[in-house]
């Protein structure tokens, strides 16, 4: 599968800078898109963190994610954590080489004191001078923040003086996507406060090479852990993975624990740690050896028939905005609110939508990759085109089909509350846990162009 290939062009590297007026933090940015359009290093904010220490050890968190694989692990590698301004807030956010963890800092409006915070989103350079320099700040002194170059800087220099080239894995952009989708599901489980938050934390295994699977119980202001899922239980998969969350528990003010409702197998779960004016969310996938990439939760939407369409529509309507209300968004669109849901995890294909646990909303990011590439790209939606284009789905009366596949013939049924089941070995194993299979997919591909015939045919 071709990659493709991101140059982060820095005007200089990112840095804590020291003078007599105090420590400075420059985040430098590499080219991102902004309402203006995309600009070669855009500034996002200018001011001061009101919490400068939490705000580092956060910033270090995220960046530790992004250096690591805690699955099979190999040489630190990472990509440059994206930052979204949203107009009241700054979002950084990060995948682990493995994509099976997802870090997101939000810097609230309480958590930055100085100028209008811009909309936009880019690349900001962390490098090992930084990280060195950001783990030395303490909570004493006020730190100023500046999220890309001031205008002089822009036009002083003649080009970028610091350029990374770096794949983007289509795995951490299906990543994005399947994270989105996996939120949506999520309530909020238990709260603890923060002595509890570093009790258990603390007590997680830092890492043996070996991933465990276990279960959370709340009770009371407590955390228990549990070795299979009781009631009330909150899956932890791969509790080692959390221990990027060890550089914040000094500042921790509260940990509050996202998932679905409980049941028999592992499942996906964020863990938020809430800091003075700041959030950090670590969302783990439901197994240490599972990234977010192959869940598969965004097929349907990317195989509805008028779901190009309608995010073509939609997506000129976002804002960078910091809430996405899908009831205002199908006002706008003339689109029903189920229809506009499923646009957004489409446009959350190519980067644009992501979704807050902690406000249960949509928000909007830009990220470089083209539109549709993941859809190109999915190996199931692939088979399943092919299999519509050999004519290989012999549609049925009531909803189910036929689907020949060499010398082998898969059944799929609909049941009554609409949703597909199959024959074949991918269905029997995941039970639909991961998606749609690609038999399952190519119905619904039938059936669309199927319709389509018949509405041509009535004119």
């Amino acid at each position: 599968m071709t990659q493709a290939v991101q140059t982060y062009a820095y005007l200089r590297s990112s840095a804590v800078h020291e003078s007599s007026a105090g420590r400075s933090l420059a985040l430098e940015t590499s080219g991102g898109a902004t309402p203006a359009g995309l600009v070669a290093n855009p500034q996002f904010f200018r001011g001061f963190l009101t919490a400068p220490a939490p705000a580092a050890a956060a910033l270090l968190a995220v960046a530790d994610v992004a250096a690591a694989r805690y699955y099979q692990p190999q040489l630190r590698a990472s990509l440059d954590p994206v930052v979204t301004a949203n107009g009241d807030r700054l979002r950084f956010e990060s995948f682990s080489g493995c994509c099976g963890v997802y870090a997101r800092l939000d810097v609230l409006a309480e958590g930055l004191d100085g100028d209008e915070i811009g909309h936009g989103t880019t690349n900001v350079d962390v490098n090992n001078p930084l990280r060195e320099a950001l783990g030395r700040i303490g909570a004493a002194d006020p730190l100023h923040l500046a999220v890309g170059p001031d205008a002089l800087e822009v036009t002083t220099f003649d080009g970028p003086l610091v350029e990374k080239k770096v794949p983007l894995p289509d795995r951490w952009l299906r990543g994005f996507a399947e994270t989105q989708v996996l939120a949506t599901g999520f309530d909020l489980r238990t709260e603890v406060p923060a002595a509890e938050a570093v009790r258990f934390l603390r007590s997680l295994p830092r890492g043996n090479g070996r991933s465990v699977q276990q279960w959370v119980v709340p009770a009371g202001r407590t955390l228990r852990p549990a070795s299979r899922p009781v009631p009330g239980a909150v899956c932890l998969p791969g509790p080692e993975r959390l221990v990027a969350l060890q550089r914040v528990l000094r500042h921790a003010l509260a940990l509050r624990v996202y998932g679905p409702p409980g049941g028999p197998s592992a499942m996906a779960a964020a863990w938020e740690v809430v800091l003075p004016g700041m959030r950090l969310t670590l969302t783990l996938s439901p197994d240490a050896s599972r990234g977010f990439s192959g869940e598969g939760g965004v097929l349907d939407a990317l195989a509805g028939a008028d779901a190009a369409a309608d995010a073509e529509l939609v997506s000129v309507l976002l804002a960078w905005e910091p809430r996405v209300d899908p009831a205002e968004l199908a006002e706008q669109a003339g689109l029903s609110v189920e229809r506009v849901r499923a646009v957004l995890t489409r446009l959350g294909t190519s980067g644009q939508i992501g979704y807050d646990t902690a406000e249960a909303a949509y928000f909007h990011r830009q990220l470089p990759y083209d539109s549709g590439r993941a859809e190109a790209q999915n190996p199931r939606l692939k088979a399943a085109h092919a299999l519509v284009a050999a004519g290989a789905v012999a549609l049925e009366e009531g909803g189910g089909a036929l689907v020949t596949v060499d010398d082998h013939v898969q059944r799929v049924r609909r049941a009554a509350d609409g949703k597909l089941s199959c024959t074949c070995l991918w269905w029997a194993k995941y039970r639909g846990g991961r998606g749609p299979c690609k038999h399952a997919l190519a119905v619904g591909l039938a059936r669309d162009e199927n319709a389509d015939g018949n509405r041509e045919g009535a004119r």
